[in-house]
């Protein structure tokens, strides 16, 4: 997370956040700057990868019961991940194309149900100027907050210990030094390399093509799909016809 800060940072020098030239300053940072390209899909790349190892990690905490012992650890993990989502969306927003002004648009109505919230979110009743540089500001501050809430969740996962899979609790521990720090660091070459390899090579297909295209507030494309992590939480939303059920069950599914 601290690596995509780095390189949404540099994206942001080029980045304007008006509706009338955010899209062409993402394809200006694209086609003209030199290796813009490359920063701006290695920083949409690892986003797709972060939450990839938060599902991961998440998943292998529900597999030991780290819930049941280690609750303020998963708490803090809860949280750090909710803002990891809001953080998602909002990025996905700026590129100020027909997916993400129809998502953005889709999203803010579903919660609706929640008093003062969207008028304040989007600077008005609808999806506008405005909305685009409050998503910016939002996106560029949540991630520190994040870097914040994973020193928080490091520092209670060390107070209390952490899972593993036997359950077993002993004095006989491992040293972080040099066996884990090695094994973490082999894992994070692999990583690196998956990521740069999907940058440069496009391995997989993870943007919609439509937010290739320019916004047209007169035109709502055929299929709105959100990115591939959110996509289990759009089903939800999709599913249940109440705004204010869909909401309630996204909540639900997220915090359980």
């Amino acid at each position: 997370m601290c690596y995509n800060n780095t390189v949404g940072i540099t994206l942001a020098f080029r980045y304007t956040s008006e509706a009338s030239c955010a899209f062409a300053s993402v394809q200006h940072l694209v086609r003209e700057v030199a290796a813009g390209w490359e920063f701006r899909m290695l920083h949409a790349t690892t986003a797709s990868f972060v939450f990839l190892c938060i599902l991961i990690h998440m998943s292998r905490g529900m597999y030991n019961s780290s819930y049941s012992y280690l609750t303020t650890a998963w708490m803090s993990g809860l949280v750090l991940y909710l803002l990891t989502i809001a953080t998602a969306f909002l990025g996905y927003v700026l590129p100020w194309g027909q997916m993400s002004f129809w998502g953005a648009t889709v999203i803010t109505n579903l919660l609706s149900p929640i008093p003062y919230l969207v008028p304040w979110l989007l600077g008005g009743y609808y999806v506008s100027d405005v909305t685009l540089k409050r998503f910016f500001v939002l996106h560029f501050i949540l991630p520190f907050v994040g870097c914040i809430l994973i020193v928080l969740h490091i520092f209670y996962l060390h107070l209390n210990g952490s899972s593993n899979p036997a359950g077993i609790d002993s004095a006989l521990k491992v040293a972080f030094y040099p066996h884990m720090l090695m094994t973490d660091a082999k894992c994070l070459s692999y990583l690196i390399g998956l990521i740069f390899l999907q940058t440069a090579f496009g391995l997989i297909e993870l943007s919609h093509p439509d937010n290739s295209i320019p916004v047209n507030r007169f035109v709502t494309p055929l299929h709105i799909v959100p990115e591939w992590y959110f996509l289990a939480y759009y089903a939800v939303l999709k599913v249940i016809p109440s705004k204010t059920g869909g909401l309630l069950v996204f909540m639900l599914s997220t915090c359980q």
